[in-house]
C-alpha cells in the first residue's frame, strides 16, 4: 500500500539523517536559526489571539456569554489552524533559502549514496539555487491561498476545528513534498510543474511521507531533526516516482 511506503521512506530518511552526524547537522543549522524567529513570532500570535478572535467576530458581541464563547474559541482554532499551515510550509521554504547550499548538499548526498543519478541532467549549483528561490515564492503563495479556505472551514461549529487541521495536514503534506523533492527531480531535469504532475501520480506516496513531515515540522524545536529527514525522505520519494517514469518524463 503506497501510505504505508510512503511512511517507510520517511523512517528510512529519518534513520539516515539520524545515523549521519554530517546529514544531521547540514539540516539543523539552518533550521534552528528559522526556529527561532518563528518560535516567537507563534508566541506573539497565541498572545494576541484573543484579541483577534474578538475582532474576527464582531457579529457575536450581542449574543449570551456562552454563544460568544463558542463563536470566538472556534475562531481562534481557524485562526490558530491556518497560521500553522501557513507556518509549516512557509518554514521549509525560509528555512531552505536560509540554508539552501546546505540542504541541496544534504539532497545530493542521500541520492547518490542511494544509487545512481543521471547527473548530464544535474543542473548547476548557480540554477538551482535560482531555481529553488522562484519555487519557494510560488509554494510560499499556494501555501497562503490554500489556508484561506482551511481558515473559513474552521469558522464551521463542531466539525470546523476537527476538518480544518486534517485539510492542513493533506495540503501541506503535500506542499513540503513538492518543496523538499525539488533538489533530487531538478537534477532529472523536472520543473516546478512537473514535478507536481509527478507527485500527484501517486497521492498516496507522497501523503505517506509529507504528513509526518508536515506534523513533525509543526512542533517546535522537533522541526530542527523533522526538516532534514523529511528532505532526505523525500529524495527517497522522488527516486522512486522518477524511475517509474523516467522514460516519459525526463528529456
Amino acid at each position: 500500500m503506497d501510505l504505508l511506503l510512503g511512511v517507510r521512506l520517511f523512517v528510512r530518511g529519518a534513520v539516515t539523517v539520524l545515523r549521519s552526524p554530517r546529514l544531521l547537522l547540514l539540516g539543523a543549522v539552518p533550521a534552528l536559526i528559522v526556529s527561532v524567529v518563528y518560535v516567537a513570532a507563534i508566541a506573539a500570535l497565541v498572545a494576541w489571539l484573543p484579541d483577534l478572535a474578538a475582532g474576527l467576530t464582531p457579529f457575536a458581541d450581542g449574543w449570551s456569554e456562552s454563544g460568544r464563547t463558542v463563536a470566538r474559541v472556534a475562531a481562534g482554532a481557524a485562526l490558530v489552524g491556518a497560521a500553522g499551515a501557513v507556518a509549516v510550509v512557509t518554514f521549509v521554504a525560509v528555512t531552505l533559502a536560509v540554508g539552501g547550499p546546505f540542504y541541496e548538499r544534504l539532497a545530493e548526498i542521500v541520492d547518490d549514496e542511494a544509487g545512481p543519478v543521471p547527473a548530464a541532467l544535474a543542473p548547476s549549483w548557480a540554477r538551482s539555487v535560482v531555481r529553488g528561490a522562484r519555487d519557494g515564492l510560488v509554494l510560499i503563495g499556494l501555501s497562503v491561498l490554500t489556508a484561506i479556505p482551511l481558515f473559513l472551514l474552521g469558522l464551521v461549529p463542531v466539525v470546523g476545528p476537527i476538518i480544518a487541521p486534517v485539510g492542513a495536514a493533506l495540503v501541506g503534506g503535500r506542499l513540503l513534498m513538492i518543496e523538499l523533492s525539488a533538489p533530487a527531480l531538478q537534477r532529472r531535469g523536472l520543473a516546478l510543474r512537473d514535478r507536481r504532475r509527478l507527485l500527484r501520480t501517486r497521492r498516496l506516496l507522497t501523503w505517506g511521507v509529507g504528513i509526518p513531515t508536515y506534523l513533525l515540522a509543526a512542533v517546535p524545536l522537533v522541526a530542527i531533526v523533522a526538516i532534514p529527514a523529511g528532505s532526505a525522505a523525500a529524495t527517497l520519494l522522488a527516486r522512486e516516482l522518477a524511475d517509474q517514469e523516467r522514460p516519459a518524463s525526463v528529456t
